[in-house]
């Protein structure tokens, strides 16, 4: 999701949460396959069906870009948030058209806009493949080959599931390698355009506003999905709730969570702390500081950024916000307090066996070790551009297709191989001169981090400085053009080993050291976190069984809370706001930036209901990736759409406390009050609203 301004340090929320009985009944990002049913009936009186789960499941879609949403009428229509939707929205506009700064609305279907690499899966199978990956490495394998061999044995299980049924296929690790779901998703690549608000009006109150709540933002967008140059008829769509939803009723919300930190152990929590953090909110900062010159170079400039500023932004809020909650000792002292019991207790069942915790400490330290040169080099870090992308890419793929499919890099295996392709030949407009600023700025960066006679710095520079060398490779290069990438694609490592664009040389020159530096991870870190982690898993759960859920993963999850007010610092916060808060919280600012409303909604005040509910929260457990998640009511009714989380429900990418924490939504009702009175999108508010198809079996 969207992050916010962290405006104060975490670490008492963590201290509290971790010393305190919490109100934890809400906690859980559930996969589909395991929604603890039993408990929702026991504190809700309300017990969802196999048919309820898997309509809703079936009418969840996950955005490529890495976002959530949903579909909600019968002729494909899917909805996101704004800021999910942005990426394609910014790569449809032009100098001449800007729909971030506009909006944008497609009266008829002939009017809808292509995106041109927007993916979107449906989740249409889950099989439990635990068995066939672990027996691939029997004991008494080394880690590194008992780790490369599940790997091999993951992308044979997507081949043969992608043959098979045409589908996208992915082997999902769960609960660090203790468990193993293959999950099998229709795919549609035919994504358009159909209404986005204006920037000012997704995103009102802009970064001040920022993970804060009260909050007034119309932070969605529509697509809609075609196959064979129609639009595709669902079976499986949500209803739209015209009640919208009342003060503790019960919600769930089905997304896409990214990523979360709950059982990692306290050696990777420090290894964040200490590492990580630092280096990612250093280059932050050192990015965002290089694009916003870029912008006040002129209004084109700053229009091209915008996108890519925004997301930087937010992301340095996330993890700084992660960071500080880090920082107080007495937090990680309570977490290694019962880390220690739960180590103590393994070791007393398992003498002189090898101790987890501590392989998993010793790979922290390679981890650490190894950390520049990873992230620079391999992760590309130190390569930002998408030509530089593209080029890392088309070198990869020349060595990797010709290989055994059990052989490849992850990334390169038979089942990824279609959207990678869609990605690589991307019509998406690229501009030179933002991809010299990010460039420019990533070779500084890598320079500053592994020095001047690291291989990987002197084949980037050849002996100039960042802004030089950055400038002639993308002065240089021809791979803006997809029939260029094409052809040295299709051309396969004759192409590439003869290919004289400079781009292509760089990426040859540095993949060397890139694949050594990737396998030493592989082989040292990711190989023992994944053996080890099973392990702490398996003894943690062995006799409750798997009670909590694992790990976000970017894959579909099933949330529930309630709509639900709180307190913070004496004052009631009620869980819902209107239109007429919007308008004063506007005036209050006078009305200057980011507190301007969008020149639509001031001249469509006084059609408004100003009653109407615009944005709410909720306690149902939610993370980065939830964006766009539809908010549905017991009927499976849509009531709203996740956009964004107060700064107190930062604390749950470690912890779940919903005393104050609470994700934020878009009220149904306020998006087709708005679609009716501001956009005068009426076609759009009737196909949602129209009763089309008999609604699902709610639940018993």
């Amino acid at each position: 999701m969207k992050t916010r301004l962290l405006i104060f340090g975490l670490g008492l929320i963590l201290i509290l949460s971790l010393a305190a009985p919490l109100a934890r009944a809400d906690e859980g990002m559930w996969l589909y396959n395991a929604f603890p049913i039993d408990r929702v009936q026991k504190q809700y009186g309300f017990s969802p069906t196999q048919e309820w789960l898997d309509h809703l499941r079936l009418s969840s879609v996950r955005f490529n870009n890495g976002g959530s949403g949903s579909f909600v009428s019968a002729d494909g229509l899917a909805f996101t948030n704004h800021h999910v939707g942005a990426d394609c929205i910014e790569k449809l506009a032009t100098s001449g058209t800007d729909y971030m700064k506009t909006g944008f609305y497609a009266k008829t279907q002939a009017d809808e806009a292509k995106c041109p690499d927007l993916e979107l899966n449906v989740l249409v199978g889950i099989e439990d493949v635990t068995a066939k990956v672990k027996a691939a490495s029997p004991s008494g394998m080394s880690t590194a080959n008992a780790g490369q061999a599940q790997r091999s044995a993951m992308s044979a299980i997507e081949k043969d599931c992608s043959t098979s049924t045409g589908m996208r296929c992915d082997v999902v690790t769960l609960y660090s390698g203790e468990v193993y779901n293959l999950y099998k998703y229709k795919k549609y690549t035919d994504v358009r355009l159909v209404f986005a608000p204006e920037f000012a009006a997704a995103f009102f109150g802009g970064d001040p506003d920022n993970f804060t709540y009260p909050r007034y933002d119309l932070d969605i967008t529509f697509f809609r999905v075609y196959e064979n140059d129609k639009p595709v008829h669902l079976d499986n769509y949500l209803q739209w709730s015209k009640a919208g939803v009342k003060d503790n009723e019960l919600i769930f919300v089905s997304g896409h969570p990214g990523n979360t930190d709950r059982l990692k152990t306290v050696a990777q929590l420090e290894f964040l702390k200490t590492v990580d953090y630092p280096a990612r909110l250093a280059g932050y900062k050192r990015r965002i500081a290089a694009l916003q010159k870029f912008s006040m170079e002129s209004p084109e400039n700053a229009r091209i950024a915008q996108e890519d500023i925004f997301g930087l932004q937010n992301s340095q809020k996330a993890i700084n916000g992660e960071y500080e909650g880090l920082q107080d000792m007495a937090v990680l002292a309570k977490m290694n307090a019962a880390e220690q019991e739960r180590e103590k207790a393994y070791m007393a069942k398992h003498v002189g066996d090898p101790n987890p915790w501590e392989e998993i400490s010793n790979a922290m330290k390679v981890n650490r070790e190894i950390y520049d040169p990873l992230n620079y080099v391999e992760r590309s870090r130190g390569f930002s551009s998408d030509l530089a992308y593209y080029a890392r890419t088309l070198v990869r793929a020349a060595d990797e297709k010709p290989k055994p499919n059990g052989e490849r890099l992850r990334e390169f295996r038979d089942s990824g191989l279609p959207s990678l392709e869609q990605d690589l030949f991307s019509t998406a407009p690229v501009y030179k001169n933002l991809e010299i600023a990010t460039l420019t700025v990533s070779f500084s960066l890598m320079q500053g981090a592994i020095g001047n006679d690291d291989p990987a710095v002197k084949a980037a520079l050849n002996g100039k400085s960042p802004e030089e060398a950055a400038n002639a490779l993308i002065s240089g290069t021809k791979l803006e053009d997809v029939a260029v990438r094409k052809q040295l694609y299709e051309g396969g490592k004759a192409a590439i080993d003869a290919s004289t664009d400079p781009l292509i040389v760089l990426m040859r020159n540095v993949d060397s050291e890139a694949r050594t530096v990737r396998k030493r991870f592989d082989d040292q870190v990711d190989a023992v976190v994944r053996r080890d982690g099973a392990t702490i898993a398996r003894a943690r759960f062995t006799l409750s069984g798997f009670t909590q859920p694992p790990d976000a993963t970017f894959t579909l999850r099933l949330s529930y809370g309630t709509t639900k007010g709180y307190e913070e610092n004496g004052k009631k916060i009620p869980y819902f706001t209107n239109f007429g808060g919007a308008y004063q919280h506007a005036e209050e600012h006078g009305s200057k930036a980011p507190f301007n409303l969008a020149d639509s909604w001031l001249k469509m005040k006084s059609k408004l209901n100003l009653e109407t509910p615009l944005d709410f929260v909720t306690t149902a457990d939610i993370i980065g990736g939830n964006s766009g998640s539809p908010t549905v009511n017991k009927a499976g009714e849509v009531v709203g759409i996740v956009f964004d989380g107060n700064i107190q429900s930062l604390v749950w990418d470690f912890y779940f406390d919903d005393r104050q924490g609470r994700g934020v939504h878009v009220d149904s009702r306020g998006i087709i009050e708005a679609l009716r009175k501001i956009y005068r999108a009426d076609a759009l508010a009737d196909e949602l609203t129209g009763v089309k198809a008999a609604a699902k079996t709610a639940g018993e």
